[in-house]
């Protein structure tokens, strides 16, 4: 069952019955928690080709709200029948494993990133890690202020932090690209 969702629209909330995983076909889907003092915390961004609410296989209700950054596009994997076919086919079964085990690293690696104190050591982890096959270019998937929620540092912070390294000849900002530039990426 597809699904099409608009720019800040919910596709479920925390504390809602599961219906299943979803994989995102077009646009980006943000797994998120809002805190006590309503400050939200990104746990996951999925852009087109990856899944998210994997958890959800085997949980009665979502743990998160999941809100569409842009317009998006979205298929229901229905929870009884994945099972089944997790149960059924080993080959499939593998596959699916091997994809968790991505999402893992994947998930190792923004805990590292939110473990550095430092905004500015933040930034350039992210940029480094997600440099394109030139090694210097990076294309962020959203805005500024989602890219602030990415590395949990305030949106102030960040942009302080991207005028400072521009400044410094760190970086080089175009639209939505950022490329490294600094001395040791020569």
């Amino acid at each position: 069952m597809e699904r099409k969702l608009a720019p800040g629209h919910t596709l479920f909330r925390a504390g809602a019955k599961t219906a299943g995983l979803y994989q995102v076909i077009s646009g980006t889907v943000r797994l998120l928690r809002t805190d006590r003092s309503g400050r939200e915390a990104v746990l996951q961004v999925a852009s087109a080709g990856e899944t998210l609410a994997e958890a959800s296989l085997f949980s009665a209700t979502y743990h998160c709200d999941a809100v569409a950054t842009t317009a998006a596009s979205v298929h229901l994997y229905p929870k009884a029948i994945l099972l089944a076919e997790l149960q059924r086919d080993p080959t499939f079964t593998r596959a699916f494993a091997a994809m968790l085990a991505h999402q893992v690293m994947s998930l190792r690696t923004r805990l590292e990133r939110r473990n550095i104190r430092s905004a500015r050591d933040r930034v350039l982890h992210f940029l480094a890690i997600n440099a394109g096959v030139d090694g210097r270019t990076v294309a962020l998937p959203g805005t500024l202020k989602e890219f602030a929620a990415e590395l949990g540092l305030s949106h102030e912070a960040l942009y302080r932090t991207l005028a400072r390294l521009t400044a410094d000849g760190e970086i080089e900002r175009t639209g939505g690209v950022i490329k490294l530039t600094g001395r040791r990426y020569d």
